[in-house]
C-alpha cells in the first residue's frame, strides 16, 4: 500500500497516510495530530534508476567542453570525483590519492613522477 505525505495546513505539521490507490482523491485524509481536514499533499522527491552507461553519459555531459583540464588540477580532480561518484564501486585507493594529489594542485606529470607504479598492471598490452 503507497504512503502518502502530507501537511496540516492548521497545525503545519507533516504526516504520512497508508491508502491504496483506489482510495487516493476519494477517502478524506484527517491531519493524524489534530485531526484536521485542512490538509495539503506534499510532493516529495523522486529518485529515478539509471543504467551505469547513463550515469557516465550524464557525468561526461557536465564536463563536456572543459578544454584545459590538463591546466588546472583542481578542476581535473572535481571531475574526476564525479566520475569516480558516477561510477557507484569502490575505487582503489589509489584513484583517491591521485584526486587527492589534484586537488591540492599537483600536475598530472608531478603525480606520475611521484607514484611511477600507476599504470602498472591495469590490464593493457603495453606493458
Amino acid at each position: 500500500m503507497p504512503t502518502y505525505d502530507f501537511i496540516c495546513n492548521n497545525c503545519e505539521k507533516r504526516f504520512d497516510v497508508f491508502m491504496t490507490f483506489n482510495e487516493y482523491g476519494k477517502k478524506t485524509v484527517h491531519c493524524v495530530h489534530c485531526q484536521s481536514d485542512n490538509v495539503r499533499r506534499r510532493m516529495t522527491k523522486v529518485r529515478i534508476a539509471k543504467s551505469d552507461v547513463s550515469r557516465m553519459e550524464s557525468a561526461a555531459d557536465d564536463f563536456s567542453g572543459m578544454e584545459g583540464l590538463e591546466d588546472d588540477p583542481k578542476a581535473l580532480a572535481r571531475m574526476m570525483r564525479k566520475m569516480g561518484g558516477e561510477m557507484g564501486e569502490d575505487l582503489p585507493s589509489e584513484f583517491n590519492e591521485v584526486v587527492d594529489r589534484l586537488e591540492a594542485g599537483q600536475s598530472p606529470e608531478e603525480i606520475e613522477s611521484v607514484l611511477p607504479d600507476l599504470g602498472v598492471g591495469d590490464g593493457s598490452d603495453d606493458e
